[in-house]
């Protein structure tokens, strides 16, 4: 009986011998069918890969290793795949050339593959942390869940370097790399640097304006902002994480992602930005948990820095804090979350532990029972400038216009290939 064609359905099956030999530079030597058949024969379950009437299977864990830190993970073509257990030999080479994967690897042993992605992914990630800076929380931060982020964020990072000449040593990197006698005065050096007045801090109209004068700041230093935008990134992001530091001395990358169910979510990322910024300045470069506030918990000194650049000592005690009422008035004057006021307060000692746990249990409380509201959807072009952020897309924009960059090499580094070079003028005006 002749075989069925790829579009019948076929049942999973162990893997048999493979009929593809991967060339040699993708391991050691050529991998032909007799090499590696143990590995191949112990996995449970396939999927065809189909041309015409012929077809081959191919490991299912394979098929997933290679595609679970690319952004086809989010395809239909991906996820049909799997439920059917085929892939017409097409759709896999446009899936792979897509992901940027030599479509040979689907039809090598699982260990190589193994191998292939762990090299690949450490040599990207160099100089990244595994270990999660944490504050009140436990557990890391799986890279894998936000690897693709981090690639593009990387990629983003190389190419500004390789093509913009005037980039010159960041000066916020390791400001803080001795500590200062105290957070306030590290709060103080580092907030000088940026030149970020506390006139013009308490001087916003409000805390997005905050957020914006901060990210304004932070890119006239050199320091690039990318914030977390749904329809831009190349993946959505699926675990908690708060955001997260990548590694240069000349412009190094803040991710700030989103958190759209936390308490006040602008108040949450401007004393997340202002962490992040104490590590850029403390030269650590690693993904970020910021947990509940506790009473009880010890955040550390990079906390406490942070909390002086935005609710300064000395202002923080000269009001009157008796109340939440009191604590909520001065969270709106610091333009920061409530539960941060309380907690800052309760380490000035302005604020007994066991108030200041009453104080966060109602404000827990009154956040769950808000009606929760649905964001719209931005532009792209929006939403692109968001991630992407203003000061990285701009310097890209003077690196296209000075034929350093082909428009589509721009549209593939800069747009993740969703911003075609037709639609660079609206969002060159986004970027303005």
């Amino acid at each position: 009986m002749p075989p069925a064609p790829c579009g019948a359905a076929w049942s999973r099956r162990p893997v048999e011998k493979p009929r593809y030999v991967v060339p040699a530079h993708y391991g050691r030597g050529q991998l032909s069918a007799g090499v590696g058949g143990a590995e191949w024969r112990n996995a449970m379950e396939t999927i065809d890969v189909c041309l015409g009437r012929d077809r081959v299977p191919i490991s299912l864990d394979v098929f997933r290793t290679l595609f679970q830190n690319s952004s086809v993970n989010m395809y239909r073509g991906y996820s049909r795949a799997i439920e059917n257990g085929r892939i017409p030999f097409s759709n896999l080479k446009f899936l792979a050339g897509r992901a940027e994967i030599p479509y040979p690897l689907f039809f090598a042993p699982l260990p190589l593959v193994e191998a292939q992605v762990k090299a690949k992914t450490d040599k990207l990630l160099a100089g990244t942390s595994k270990t999660t800076f944490s504050v009140n929380s436990r557990g890391d931060v799986d890279l894998n869940e936000v690897g693709l982020i981090v690639k593009d964020l990387l990629r983003k990072q190389e190419t500004l370097k390789r093509l913009d000449p005037g980039l010159k040593k960041n000066q916020i990197v390791g400001l803080l790399r001795r500590p200062g006698l105290t957070p306030e005065a590290d709060a103080l050096v580092l907030r000088d640097a940026l030149g970020l007045s506390r006139d013009e801090m308490l001087g916003a109209r409000n805390r997005e304006a905050l957020l914006d004068l901060m990210i304004a700041r932070l890119e006239a230093n050199q320091v690039l902002v990318s914030q977390s935008s749904r329809t831009a990134m190349p993946q959505l992001l699926r675990t908690e994480f708060s955001g997260l530091t990548l590694k240069d001395n000349k412009i190094p990358y803040i991710f700030l992602a989103g958190d759209p169910v936390a308490e006040e979510p602008v108040g949450r990322k401007i004393f997340t930005l202002a962490l992040l910024t104490v590590l850029v300045a403390r030269k650590i470069f690693a993904p970020v948990r910021i947990g509940a506030h506790s009473e009880g918990a010890e955040p550390g000194r990079e906390y406490d820095i942070a909390a002086a650049m935005l609710m300064p000592g000395d202002e923080v005690a000269s009001l009157d804090l008796e109340t939440l009422d009191d604590i909520t008035a001065a969270a709106e004057r610091f333009k920061v979350t409530p539960s941060a006021m309380t907690i800052r307060a309760m380490r000035l000692r302005l604020v007994e532990p066991d108030a200041a746990g009453e104080y966060l249990a109602e404000l827990r409380r009154a956040f769950a029972s808000r009606a929760k509201s649905g964001g719209r959807t931005p532009y792209i072009q929006n939403a692109m400038r968001k991630y992407v952020g203003r000061e990285m897309a701009r310097r890209m924009f003077d690196v296209l216009d000075a034929g350093r960059i082909s428009p589509g090499e721009f549209s593939r580094v800069v747009c993740v290939k969703k911003i075609a070079p037709a639609d660079f003028d609206a969002f060159r005006e986004a970027v303005r």
